[in-house]
């Protein structure tokens, strides 16, 4: 997932972005000079003292929840904003102005095998065990997936989110049908929702997800992306969604999206507009 919310629109960082939307990369926290803190499940944690939860979380999205994380993940932690700065350039191959200016504001990046986390919320509290969930769900993803970026990018952030809230669930640091609540909440401030649209065409993309989230909040979007996937949860059961993105192996996105559901995007858009304008009509107001 990408925390985001002031990404200039040049071609190179759009593309960075991409990265930390899910399209490829994966949350890594790191320290200067840091070494190997310690193993779980497999997955190398990079870092300092700071790397609480990280153990925590692979348990359960691994063995509680069933998705796999490739041999050697490597979760990194970085201490400062400049060692996360470092890292972008080292372990993400980002270039030095891209980094430069992500490390201003971001939180944490994914890519195969990997996740970048900027330690500023290594703090072990419940934003920081989301975090760590949401990114290597995308991890998750891209194994799944056989590369990054194949996915509809607005499925990809919201699966990242039900699932950081499966997590955060099964560890007693929250609830997903609280996030559920607030979320029908919130989404009614997301523009093109509150006019009566999804546009989901224009959020299919790493880029396109990028500049609509930008122009839309990022807060609310998100929101959206989550109530998208728990509708086909709710509807399909969560192994079909992990169905669409074993299917992108071989399927476009489209193909893989109507082999899971048995139906297109369009028509889950209509759907899933009509549910979604219901359900937030019995929630409170947005501004309540």
């Amino acid at each position: 997932m990408v925390q985001l919310s002031r990404l200039r629109s040049r071609s190179a960082l759009v593309a960075a972005v991409a990265l930390l939307l899910g399209a490829g990369t994966a949350p890594v926290v790191s320290s200067p000079a840091a070494g190997v803190a310690g193993t779980t499940a497999g997955v190398e944690i990079v870092g300092g003292p700071r790397t609480g939860g990280i153990d925590r979380v692979v348990e359960v999205l691994t063995r509680d929840i069933g998705l796999p994380l490739p041999a050697g993940t490597r979760v990194h932690v970085y201490t400062t904003r400049e060692a996360f700065r470092r890292g972008l350039v080292k372990d993400a191959a980002m270039g030095e102005e891209g980094a430069d200016e992500l490390a201003a504001f971001a939180i944490g990046i994914a890519r195969p095998g990997r996740v970048l986390l900027n330690g500023r919320l290594a703090g072990g509290g419940r934003e920081w065990l989301r975090l760590i969930a949401h990114e290597l769900t995308h991890v998750s993803q891209f194994e799944l997936a056989g590369g990054e970026g194949r996915a509809e990018q607005w499925l990809a952030e919201g699966t990242a989110e039900h699932v950081a809230f499966q997590v955060l669930e099964r560890l007693d640091a929250g609830s997903l049908d609280l996030h559920r609540r607030l979320a029908l909440v919130r989404v009614q401030r997301q523009p093109a929702f509150a006019h009566g649209r999804l546009d989901l065409s224009t959020l299919g993309s790493p880029r396109d997800f990028t500049l609509r989230h930008q122009r839309e909040g990022s807060v609310e979007t998100y929101h959206l992306t989550f109530l998208l996937a728990d509708y086909l949860v709710e509807r399909h059961g969560f192994d079909k969604v992990v169905e669409y993105f074993q299917r992108l192996k071989r399927q476009s996105s489209a193909v893989a999206f109507r082999s899971a559901f048995g139906y297109s995007i369009a028509t889950f858009e209509s759907q899933a507009l009509a549910q979604l304008q219901t359900a937030a009509l019995a929630a409170p107001a947005a501004g309540d």
